[in-house]
């Protein structure tokens, strides 16, 4: 039976082997295994209402994972969730993880006051811009722009 609920220090082995896989797919990022456990640790300090690391179980294992960080828009004139690391095991994909760990970050973005979403998708993983697009995420005229190391 999968469930969906926020992860705890005990499931960071878990979470920093999928976030590998996802960077292993993106051009932009390279997983280093320690930067990612780093973050994660970040992630899971941060006060419940203005971050959440939530993961799909099935059973004892962590079979996908999603992470939502609020920040405040000055478009939106309140808060927005960026969403980040929405990833499914390769060898649980095509059950409804995905939609799943989506739908309960944006319902706990939503219950934080967050009005608007907005995540990343590599352009050209088809596969994850599909999917973004079938569960009802637009593309914008946007694009994406970074200072990959601050100086200092």
């Amino acid at each position: 039976m999968l469930r969906i609920e926020r992860a705890s220090r005990s499931d960071i082995a878990q979470l920093v082997g999928l976030l590998q896989s996802l960077f292993a797919i993106e051009q932009d990022f390279t997983g280093e295994p320690g930067r990612q456990q780093r973050g994660l640790m970040h992630l899971l300090r941060e006060p419940h209402d203005r971050a959440a690391v939530l993961v799909a179980r099935l059973g004892d294992d962590v079979a996908g994972m999603v992470s939502g960080q609020l920040v405040i828009s000055t478009a939106q004139g309140g808060l927005s969730v960026w969403i980040e690391d929405l990833i499914v095991a390769e060898d649980c994909r095509g059950q409804g993880i995905g939609r799943a760990l989506l739908r309960n970050v944006i319902d706990w973005a939503a219950a934080q006051g967050a009005t608007r979403a907005q995540l990343l998708a590599d352009r050209d993983n088809a596969a994850a811009i599909a999917f973004y697009q079938r569960v009802g995420l637009d593309t914008t005229k946007l694009i994406a722009l970074r200072l990959a190391q601050l100086p200092g």
